[in-house]
């Protein structure tokens, strides 16, 4: 068992609740090997969130994804399990 960091997207909007998600990407997981890394990729990919009053408040809510710590038990390089 490994300890990566990864992005954590959540949201709370009236429509659909309160929600997380794991961002693993498409293709290639985006799980990282140190925090750093992490919180580069997510201001890199999310950080205009920041600045976007619009998606941070109905019906959207969106707010900039947070790195969080996760643990890899193993990793299939074929993507088949």
């Amino acid at each position: 068992m490994t300890t990566l960091w990864a992005a954590k997207w959540s949201t709370t909007n009236k429509l659909d609740g309160h929600r997380e998600y794991i961002f693993i990407g498409t293709g290639t997981p985006k799980i990282f090997r140190t925090r750093q890394e992490c919180r580069d990729f997510i201001e890199y990919e999310w950080g205009y969130i920041r600045n976007r009053p619009d998606l941070k408040t109905e019906p959207h809510c969106w707010r900039v994804p947070k790195a969080v710590r996760v643990q890899v038990t193993e990793i299939d390089p074929a993507g088949t399990s």
